[in-house]
């Protein structure tokens, strides 16, 4: 009887876990910042107790990597960039050293289901990202891109650590592959992405010349429904450059979408328009003209 219990629990374990990673847009089509917010940290303990029961789960696996990484630039690096660090020393280094530890931990869990899709597969991802990839497919696409997207999001906020910013080729080499394979995953999202690994400085691989081509292709994918490009292009591109003009109107184009022409992704809408008023409200300490 036991050995048949402990059967049918990981079965119930293996149908809610992956209820859960196929949830669908429940929260991303949630008007309310504010409530997704303190709904999401149960989640994410609800996610990790289920991976307990089912470690190997690559789908649930895949949700908990990208809920953590989305809850902490949704939140935590927002709410720094809200405050600002001039004003907020201590508590932008406090929000931005906890949104660290949660990118840590989500690529974590997207290594981990790499692993799963590809046995064997860390060490080689170190050795040789590119040569490593070689057998993903289209479908782990989503794969690819979370993996991405929590490794350079911990690279992002520790630049001051060697021991991350060396694994930037395999963040590089994770979003190759994702892009070679369908550029156009996400209506946009991984071109989003490259807008902001081309605004990486030249001995890193980047040019603000590719990030202005992948930033028309995201316009052009996302029927202009989404503040992200006009936001990763004014951060990316404009403050570097210095060009306040184009830094401020990128951002009040972000600010004039309407979060109804897409109401499946009506939150993450809001969370970048959130960004775009901070970024606003601090430019004066963001340009010396």
């Amino acid at each position: 009887m036991l050995p048949g219990c402990a059967l049918v629990k990981r079965r119930a374990v293996g149908m809610v876990a992956s209820t859960l990673a196929s949830s669908g847009d429940v929260f991303t089509r949630d008007d309310d910042l504010e409530l997704v917010g303190q709904a999401i940290p149960f989640g994410l303990k609800l996610y990790e107790s289920l991976l307990e029961s089912a470690p190997k789960n690559k789908d649930l696996l895949i949700a908990t990597c990208s809920n953590f990484t989305q809850f902490g630039l949704a939140y935590l690096e927002t709410e720094a960039l809200e405050l600002g660090e001039a004003q907020h020393h201590d508590e932008v280094a406090h929000l931005n050293a906890r949104a660290l530890k949660l990118y840590l931990r989500a690529r974590g869990y997207c290594v981990r289901a790499m692993e799963v899709r590809f046995p064997g597969i860390g060490p080689k991802l170190l050795a040789d990202p590119a040569r490593a990839l070689t057998a993903a497919r289209k479908s782990d696409v989503p794969l690819l891109y979370w993996t991405a997207a929590s490794w350079g999001s911990a690279i992002g906020l520790g630049v001051d650590k060697p021991e991350l910013v060396i694994d930037m080729p395999v963040v590089r080499a994770l979003a190759d592959r994702a892009l070679a394979l369908d550029s156009s995953w996400g209506n946009g999202t991984l071109q989003e992405m490259f807008i902001s690994l081309e605004s990486l400085p030249e001995a890193l691989g980047g040019s603000p010349a590719r990030a202005r081509e992948h930033f028309a292709r995201a316009i052009e994918l996302e029927g202009g429904r989404s503040p992200g490009p006009y936001v990763a292009l004014a951060v990316g591109i404009a403050m570097p450059a210095q060009d306040r003009t184009e830094f401020e109107s990128l951002l009040r184009k972000a600010l004039a979408i309407d979060p109804e022409r897409d109401p499946h992704n009506r939150l993450i809408t809001l969370v970048q328009q959130r960004r775009a008023r901070a970024l606003l409200d601090h430019i004066d300490t963001m340009f010396t003209k």
